[in-house]
């Protein structure tokens, strides 16, 4: 990679950090099995987000608002604040190129756990301004798959969704969740947990394969695949590549988040071995 990375490395496995846009690009279990996806060519291009791993979505989640797409921390380098045996913590301010277009102040911090279940992420969210700010955020999950169209996402069936691939109608998820093409669907008010059935990892690489996937504080999952009409767009990864991920975003994105002045908000996402 050709930018400054955080790694933490312990008997559970490894992670690696971008200190642009604080993003974790690679988690690996302790048999060295990658469980997230990057492009093998990444690279950084000053101002544009990175490609894949857990990129930070906030103060705008998407395009749902007069913000750039996905916010304000994706493209600035965060600060390591502190390293241990089993966590990296990071955080972000406010700068003057975001009181610009955002005028709050604020402080986010990131503690990425790793630990002998999986992996954790919580993102605290600080109102350091003396008014109340209102705000969307997620947790843009790439995970790997060998091929998303073998996958079965557990847990959503009979919830309602907002289809972004389909002009923001209004649907029903019947059954398990299935990937054959684009998918970009918003639930909100989402179960706490849902159960990621992905054996063809397993079988192609001798790893671990389903995962229970936890949220809390975030109340909406987002579920997304370009497929390959999109990815055959994108620049930054192979356009085959929509085939070997699906993001599984924990997410406050129906419903923004109103934070007092002075006021604190934590979401976090837990991906755990079965």
């Amino acid at each position: 990679m050709n930018f400054p990375v955080f790694t933490l490395v312990n008997a559970y496995g490894q992670i690696t950090v971008a200190e642009y846009g604080g993003q974790l690009l690679s988690w690996k279990d302790a048999n060295g099995c990658e469980q997230l996806y990057t492009p093998n060519d990444l690279q950084l291009q000053s101002g544009k987000a990175l490609r894949g791993g857990i990129p930070i979505c906030f103060p705008q989640f998407s395009g749902r608002g007069n913000l750039p797409k996905h916010g304000l921390v994706r493209t600035r380098p965060w600060r390591l604040l502190a390293k241990t045996d089993t966590a990296l913590i990071l955080s972000i301010s406010e700068d003057r190129d975001s009181l610009a277009i955002w005028p709050t102040a604020f402080e986010l911090i990131q503690t990425i756990v790793l630990d002998e279940t999986g992996l954790s992420i919580a993102l605290d969210v600080h109102n350091l301004s003396n008014q109340p700010t209102v705000f969307t955020a997620a947790l843009h999950t790439y995970l790997r798959v060998s091929d998303v169209t073998q996958c079965a996402l557990q847990g959503l069936q009979g919830l309602e969704y907002e289809d972004a691939a389909d002009e923001g109608r209004y649907k029903t998820q019947q059954g398990d969740l299935r990937i054959d093409g684009e998918v970009d669907r918003v639930f909100a008010d989402a179960p706490k947990s849902l159960l990621l059935k992905r054996a063809a990892l397993r079988q192609a690489q001798g790893a671990y394969s389903d995962l229970c996937i936890e949220q809390g504080g975030f109340n909406d999952t987002v579920v997304w695949c370009p497929g390959p009409k999109i990815a055959a767009a994108f620049t930054d990864m192979p356009a085959d590549d929509w085939q070997r991920m699906l993001c599984i975003e924990a997410a406050a994105a129906a419903q923004p988040v109103t934070l007092l002045a002075g006021g604190h908000w934590q979401g976090w996402q837990r991906l755990s071995y079965l």
